[in-house]
């Protein structure tokens, strides 16, 4: 280890600043963060510094560097381009006995200021001891998207209740136990969504009654059209920290291959006249699961709250008193028009758009006809998405047609959107159902039904 890592208090201690430039300006502003009473030793000032100045919010001596600035400083960062200022701060703070940092000169340094991820209380300190600043930087950055900022929440959270934690749990390995317990369960993630109240209430009681928090949760997930680019910083994370993962027919297996390895994986895809697991079955599961104490991922393809009955999981969840949260996904019309170059409104095809679904529902039997509003969907300026209708698409075209709209109008069939295997076929309302069967489509694939189709091939970037 080349530098011990060391978290000091700086607040209102007096720290000071050679230079007054970009750099020195970069520094300064780590050092107003942590609450430090900064001096600043530099003839000239760069625009910000200067406001800084002007509004008391460091102290300023116009001058050139000398040995006597030095006296009574906590710390001191020297960010002037003169080498040999630098080394003559290092110099005179080391004889001093004072903490000294020239920057990008980790010869002339006692210490080195590293790439933060801030989350405060919560703070992630990097370093490669001087010798690569940007790896350092550029593992900060991915950190820093895999880290939300609600694990600051979380820290002063915990560091409230740590007193009445003591208290009521005297004993070290209880105490640990709880606050073990505390991270595996939901209580982050209401934290992380916003709900810190809430999670204080409930750690609140958990511990004046003695009592572990409760980890069962389940976490309605959208998993967008199959690309897993598209997928949100939110679903990635609780992806790899599930117990159990209850996915659907429209997961594709690369998002599925980004799920945690140990997890336990339960298949209930429903494919046309085909369901693995009834809907009214699929409920009680995810129920169950987080009862036995599970962080339980229910995985859809798309968004939760379109065409994915997710409101039905959630309505028996409330029920049972189940911690729940619903993370939204790109839905399928968005993530299949785009990777299309189909715009689903446009100033001058279409002012509006009106998403269906080509799905019968589970009681009716096969000889039942998919009844849908159909004069609201014969307006030649809006546009018409229909999730699930490759196998009535015939029909839908049919009644398109006998209620007025053009047999003319063109139809895009997207076929695995937004992958690798995205296929899209152009047709009409009146050679729908052919042009669907030539091309053997296969489900997942969606309709997108209007005059904004004509805009395919100009504006396909994905040829």
């Amino acid at each position: 280890m080349d530098y011990f890592p060391l978290f000091i208090n700086l607040k209102q201690q007096p720290c000071m600043i050679v230079g007054g430039g970009d750099i020195a300006v970069r520094k300064m502003r780590l050092l107003a963060a942590a609450g430090a009473d900064i001096t600043v030793v530099s003839p000239e000032l760069c625009d910000e510094m200067r406001e800084m100045v002007k509004h008391g919010k460091v102290h300023w001596r116009p001058t050139e560097f000398s040995l006597s600035h030095i006296a009574g400083q906590r710390l001191v960062i020297a960010a002037t381009d003169h080498a040999s200022v630098n080394q003559a701060v290092f110099v005179a703070c080391e004889a001093a006995g004072i903490l000294v940092n020239s920057v990008d000169d980790p010869a002339h340094s006692r210490f080195i200021t590293p790439a933060i991820v801030d989350r405060a209380p919560l703070t992630i300190a990097l370093s490669t001891g001087g010798g690569v600043p940007v790896l350092a930087r550029h593992l900060r950055a991915q950190l820093e998207a895999m880290i939300p900022h609600g694990w600051g929440d979380l820290a002063k959270l915990g560091s409230d209740l740590r007193g009445l934690a003591k208290e009521k749990l005297p004993d070290t390995a209880a105490r640990r136990e709880f606050w073990e317990n505390v991270l595996a369960g939901p209580i982050p993630d209401q934290v992380f969504s916003g709900q810190v109240e809430t999670a204080r209430i409930a750690l609140t009681e958990a511990l004046e009654k003695g009592q572990q928090p409760i980890r069962g949760a389940v976490y309605l997930v959208g998993s967008g059209p199959g690309n897993p680019d598209l997928l949100t910083f939110r679903a990635l994370r609780l992806m790899q920290q599930a117990d159990v993962v209850v996915y659907d027919n429209l997961v594709s297996k690369e998002i599925m291959e980004l799920v945690r390895r140990d997890a336990e994986r339960i298949y209930v895809g429903k494919k046309s006249s085909n369901h693995a697991l009834p809907q009214e079955e699929i409920n009680l599961l995810l129920v169950r699961l987080a009862q036995e104490g599970k962080k339980v991922l229910r995985l859809k393809g798309g968004d939760p709250f379109i065409f994915g009955r997710g409101g039905e999981e959630i309505a028996e969840l409330a029920a049972a008193e189940i911690a729940f949260e619903v993370v939204p996904g790109i839905t399928s019309a968005a993530g299949a028009s785009c990777y299309a170059g189909i715009p689903l409104t446009h100033r001058d095809y279409a002012q509006s758009v009106t998403f269906v679904t080509g799905h019968r529902r589970a009681t009716e039997s096969d000889a039942d006809k998919l009844e849908l509003d159909w004069p609201r969907l014969v307006n030649p300026s809006e546009t018409v998405v229909v999730y699930m209708g490759v196998a009535q698409a015939g029909y839908i075209a049919e009644q398109l047609i006998g209620h007025g709209r053009s047999a003319d109008t063109p139809v895009a069939i997207i076929e695995r959107a937004t992958t690798a295997q995205q296929r899209v076929v152009i047709a009409n309302l009146s050679n729908l159902a052919e042009q669907i069967s030539a091309a053997h489509i296969k489900p997942p694939a969606l309709l997108i039904i209007g005059d904004v189709v004509k805009l395919h091939e100009q504006l396909n970037w994905r040829h």
